[in-house]
């Protein structure tokens, strides 16, 4: 119970994606095999489905755009600052800081992480070790959706008759940048509506909100 306690925030989170994947995977096969009834074609298997273009598709363009938002929010955050907004650093503050605002080398503490210590090339890399995961994580799942969208592209065309394309040529079709498009907006109307809307709004017990009775004009101030 205690590692529960401890982990509720990733946990329940967690426990949410699963769920929604799972649900996602249910109406999706449906989906699929009334599309294929309609066509007089083959329905598939529940299995069969999970390992389809079309399913993997649906995922990847998704998970692509939250993480090209969370990378992208990170590094803004470095140096862009948003007067009133907890979600911002403080004015003034912009940049990568210091050694000893940031525990590192010298000023690390004795629980510090040892890569916060050791300095040179490690310690950099665990310097930035958000953001690059974040980013690795957006690749690859731009590239999944890619592949997904060029596979299934290509089984369409092949249904209407027309010639399949490579892999080249489907990044350059409309077809898989306006699926991008869509989703990217999106997650930045998202975070951009949580960074204006904390400066006036709260809400209590929350990390991502400021003191109920903070001033709107504080800046990087949570409860």
């Amino acid at each position: 119970m205690r590692f529960v306690r401890e982990n509720s925030l990733s946990l329940f989170f967690g426990a949410l994606l699963l769920l929604t994947l799972f649900a996602q995977s249910l109406v999706g096969h449906s989906l699929y095999n009334e599309d294929a009834i309609q066509h007089s074609q083959e329905t598939i298997s529940y299995a069969r489905y999970l390992a389809s273009s079309d399913f993997g598709e649906a995922v990847m363009e998704n998970w692509e755009s939250e993480f090209l938002q969370f990378t992208l929010y990170i590094l803004a955050t470095v140096w862009l600052v948003q007067k009133g907004s907890p979600e911002s650093k403080k004015l003034g503050e912009a940049g990568r800081g210091t050694d000893q605002e940031h525990l590192l080398g010298k000023h690390a503490r004795p629980d510090s992480p040892r890569w916060a210590k050791v300095g040179g090339l490690r310690t950099a890399i665990y310097s930035n070790s958000l953001l690059l995961v974040m980013g690795l994580l957006f690749v690859g799942s731009w590239f999944g959706h890619s592949f997904t969208g060029w596979s299934e592209f290509n089984q369409e065309q092949q249904e209407h008759g027309d010639a399949a394309v490579s892999w080249t040529g489907y990044l350059g079709k409309p077809d898989f940048w306006e699926q991008s498009f869509q989703n990217w907006q999106s997650e930045f109307l998202a975070i951009g509506a949580m960074v204006v809307f904390s400066i006036y709004l709260r809400q209590r017990g929350s990390g991502e909100s400021k003191p109920v009775g903070a001033p709107h004009s504080v800046t990087g101030e949570s409860s």
